[in-house]
């Protein structure tokens, strides 16, 4: 197939074009074709929303806005519009899936696809080496680019009432919204992937207790490279989380739209394993999504679309 990936940059690291690379790494590898320009495709894969239809469509979501502090309707409008448009969507995770239908209504042909990660490159990176690391008896770690929902504050907390004395906490990424004196606080700013990854293999519990999100990259990359997860329950974090995780329980949220920065109080008490098995190999993932760019197609020619618009 040759396959237009639709709205994404190859050169950000933000989560849905990391993603977005990744995954374009593996499906080529089977032999199909990613264009980045719209080049009379097979089939297009739209994140998030179109730029244009330029044939048979899976769009790809990771969510879409309800929170009351922005015009969360008119942002919603390009996305919906791509959703009633595709032949097939893909979810990011159940979470992700059921809000969208609160939203949006049914689609016909929707698929939850958990994000991926490569496997086999970071079991090839080694655990960061550092110095000022080494005084420490365990390494916690949490990545984002931080804002409000992704509570770097309660991560914090929770660290400082979970951890041993000997313990400490690296936070990595931009914009961190709290900082604390304490010197087994440590801000490592945004970092490259690879030396992302190389942190989570040092470490010994990856936190990442945002509210409402929906398949955080950093939670798979931080599981596949062997840290315990430790999540809130609210959102789609836990499906992707493992089993051997820890969640700490909130109350459910009804997809009503609210503020989405001024998430609610945590009780750091109540906490539970993870319920969901799931996979992370990004082999996998590229196989579920070769099928539903396939039925895409298949779709749009039993319609009688063109093809080749």
């Amino acid at each position: 197939m040759k396959i237009f990936f639709d709205n994404v940059n190859f050169d950000s690291r933000s989560g849905p074009n990391s993603f977005a690379r990744k995954l374009a790494s593996e499906v080529s590898l089977r032999g199909h074709q990613v264009q980045l320009r719209p080049e009379v495709p097979d089939a297009q894969l739209s994140f998030i929303m179109s730029s244009a239809k330029q044939g048979p469509t899976v769009q790809r979501l990771d969510g879409i806005y309800f929170n009351t502090d922005q015009d969360y309707t008119t942002m919603n409008v390009p996305i919906k519009e791509t959703y009633r448009n595709a032949e097939c969507v893909v979810f990011q995770s159940r979470f992700n899936e059921a809000l969208t239908k609160k939203y949006f209504g049914d689609h016909p042909d929707g698929t939850v696809i958990h994000n991926g990660t490569d496997l086999g490159v970071i079991e090839k990176i080694s655990p960061l080496q550092n110095d000022t690391l080494d005084k420490f008896e365990n390494v916690w770690c949490c990545a984002s680019s931080w804002r409000p929902h992704k509570r770097l504050k309660e991560n914090i907390e929770y660290f400082l009432e979970a951890a041993g004395t000997r313990d400490c906490l690296v936070v990595a990424g931009g914009n961190p919204d709290h900082r604390i004196d304490d010197q087994r606080i440590l801000y490592a700013g945004d970092i490259p992937w690879p030396l992302l990854v190389s942190l989570y293999k040092r470490s010994k519990y990856f936190l990442h207790l945002a509210w409402l999100d929906h398949c955080p990259n950093v939670v798979v990359d931080a599981r596949a490279a062997g840290c315990h997860i430790i999540c809130s329950s609210s959102g789609g974090t836990e499906e992707i989380a493992g089993e051997e995780s820890t969640v700490l329980i909130e109350d459910p949220w009804d997809f009503s739209p609210t503020r989405l920065y001024h998430p609610p109080a945590m009780d750091f008490s109540l906490a539970r394993p993870g319920l969901y098995k799931s996979e992370m190999d990004i082999v996998l993932t590229a196989d579920s999504y070769c099928n539903v760019l396939e039925r895409a197609i298949t779709l749009a020619t039993e319609n009688g679309e063109d093809l080749h618009r």
